[in-house]
Formats: C-alpha cells, sequence, structure tokens
C-alpha cells in the first residue's frame, strides 16, 4: 500500500530527505535475489534450491516479503522455471510476485535486471540475497523505515572479532574494529538514486550500498540481526536448520 514519503515522526540527525517533486507517496518494492549456483553447499542445482527445513532456501526470504506490511510486491530474480516448479512442488505462493527476470552473470547484473523489471509506481527498492534466508519481517519494516527517512538505509551488525591485515601468511596490522560495521541485506534504497548509481557504475562491488555511495549519498545504518547469516556452506545450511528446529528464529 502507497504510504507518505518523507520521515517518520520523531527527531533524528539528517532526517527529511527530500523526495522527487510531486510525489506525495511512496510504494515500496523487493528484488529477490536468487542467484548462486551452490558449488560450496555440495549441490548440482542453485544455491536458492537449497533445502532448508523442508523448503527451498530462497522460499524463507519469499515468505518474509510477501507477508512484510511494508513491501508493496516483490520481484524474483533467477532461473523461473526451476525456482516456480519448487513453489508448486511444495505448494507454496508466489501471489505477490509482480516479475520474474533471470539473473545475470555478476550480481550487479541481476540487481539491474531486477530494476528493469519493477512496475513503474515504485519509489523505493528492497534488495534482499535470498542466502539471508531467516531475516524477520521486522528487521524489514526497519529498514524500510530508515530508507524513509534517510534515502539509503542497510541492515548491519557492529564487527565483534578482532580483524587483522596480513600479507603472506602474517600479520601486518590489527584494524581497529571501532567503527567497523559487518554489512547484511535487506538493503533499501529510494529508486532513483539506486538506478542512478546502476548507471554511472565505474567498478564492481559486492553490494548495493557501494555504488549509492559512490554517487556521494549518504546510507544510514540499521541495526541488523544475528540469525540474519549469509548461508554459503553446509554449515551454513545446518546451523539455520537448526535455528529453525528449535524455535530459535522470529520471522
Amino acid at each position: 500500500m502507497p504510504r507518505a514519503a518523507g520521515p517518520p515522526s520523531g527527531s533524528g540527525h539528517e532526517r527529511g530527505v527530500r523526495w522527487p517533486r510531486g510525489r506525495a507517496l511512496v510504494s515500496v518494492f523487493a528484488i529477490l535475489l536468487c542467484g548462486g549456483r551452490g558449488q560450496r553447499l555440495g549441490l548440482a542445482a542453485g544455491k536458492a534450491l537449497a533445502p532448508l527445513a523442508g523448503r527451498p532456501l530462497f522460499a524463507w526470504s519469499l515468505d518474509t516479503l510477501q507477508t512484510c506490511s511494508v513491501v508493496d510486491g516483490i520481484v524474483v530474480v533467477g532461473p523461473r522455471e526451476a525456482l516456480q516448479a519448487e513453489l508448486a512442488r511444495c505448494g507454496l505462493s508466489s501471489q505477490r510476485v509482480v516479475g520474474w527476470p533471470e539473473g545475470g552473470p555478476r550480481r550487479q547484473d541481476s540487481v539491474a535486471r531486477g530494476l528493469e523489471a519493477l512496475p513503474e509506481e515504485c519509489t523505493v527498492v528492497v534488495v534482499h540475497d535470498c542466502a539471508r534466508a531467516l531475516a524477520s519481517r521486522a528487521l524489514v519494516a526497519r529498514v524500510v523505515a530508515d530508507a524513509l527517512a534517510y534515502g539509503a538505509a542497510i541492515a548491519a551488525v557492529p564487527v565483534t572479532d578482532t580483524l587483522k591485515r596480513g600479507r603472506l601468511e602474517f600479520v601486518e596490522d590489527t584494524v581497529p574494529r571501532a567503527e567497523l560495521w559487518s554489512a547484511q541485506t535487506p538493503q533499501v534504497f529510494r529508486r532513483d538514486w539506486l538506478v542512478a548509481a546502476h548507471r554511472q557504475a565505474r567498478r564492481e562491488a559486492t553490494d548495493d550500498a557501494a555504488l549509492v555511495e559512490s554517487l556521494g549519498h549518504r546510507v544510514r545504518l540499521t541495526p541488523g540481526e544475528t540469525f540474519n547469516c549469509k548461508i554459503t556452506t553446509l554449515e551454513d545450511l545446518e546451523l539455520a536448520e537448526a535455528w529453525l528446529t528449535r524455535g530459535s528464529v522470529r520471522r
């Protein structure tokens, strides 16, 4: 459902992002990235189809986005036929999906294809990796709220490990961690900012925030979730399954 543009009630630094003239309402759509070859999971099929607690991996994120009240619709980027077949096999819905573009050779290309598939009325874009299958609806809503206030926001958690910079397998120095954050998804942006960032991208970036930052926009850090880890290896998949089985994850 379209909602008012601009900051929510209350105070905060640098609130009040300027929205394009004539945009009294905003409409939020998500791009769900379902690429990845799944080699580190030992799968012949793509990572998105990895089994997790009785569902394909991507279906967890799709369900979260479809049942999140702040998301108006979803574009799923990936192997359409395989993804739809898995949803049908599991009896799962895709009623709020508005597009199924194929992914590109790089993550950046897949996001660009997702942007092209968004409906005209979309003004705010949520980008989410299906590998972060345990992100909660509450997290999505918090990042969207910050993006409405600041124009761009990402889920992130403070770094807790001691970080070392190394060379030839020896420590060169210790990196101060006080101001370091580990980026997650969802990442949420004004559509016009994200489209411009992709059009003007001069380098490959590992996330969309880096592209938006390169245009001079500030990106808000929204506190993420411990369970919102990226499922990359078989051990990650087993840990996520254990969390779901024990009911540790609030969705």
